[in-house]
């Protein structure tokens, strides 16, 4: 989320001690996810403090049949090097899709959103990561 791997880890390293802390006083929270939504607003003060990217439009492209392998075909830093440049909470919702460990209801609570901005953001994320896949590997573009 953070596009840089030091603040994901100082991130990550408070959030864990804040967690410790709440649990050797016997105050963790009982609702599902809340570490990830801890997390998630660390990350989001974080980002505010730095330079923020210009609004763009980018271009969009209807999804291809062989999207899938595609994805599969990035490494790992560059899918999250490119969600990283997204806004949030579209940056949010992308990050959550493509971990794949989430469904959409706890997604939805995680980004704190509602189902149709939540297809919303999704649709315009998948339909900007096709153009910059086609961009990237043109040889591979849509069919």
């Amino acid at each position: 989320m953070l596009g840089d791997s030091s603040k994901a880890q100082e991130v990550f390293h408070t959030t864990l001690r804040e967690a410790a802390l709440r649990a050797a006083q016997g105050e963790l929270p009982r609702e599902p996810f809340w570490l990830f939504r801890d997390a998630r607003w660390r990350c989001l003060d974080a980002t505010k403090t730095d330079l923020q990217p210009e609004s763009l439009d980018l271009d969009e492209h209807d999804l291809a049949a062989h999207v899938a392998s595609q994805i599969e075909e990035l490494e790992p830093t560059q899918l999250a090097v490119w969600i990283s440049g997204a806004p949030d909470p579209q940056r949010t919702a992308l990050a959550l899709f493509y971990l794949d460990e989430f469904d959409y209801q706890e997604i939805l609570d995680l980004g704190e959103l509602k189902l149709n901005e939540l297809s919303r953001l999704l649709a315009q994320g998948r339909r900007q990561l096709q153009a910059w896949l086609d961009a990237k590997r043109p040889q591979q573009g849509t069919v």
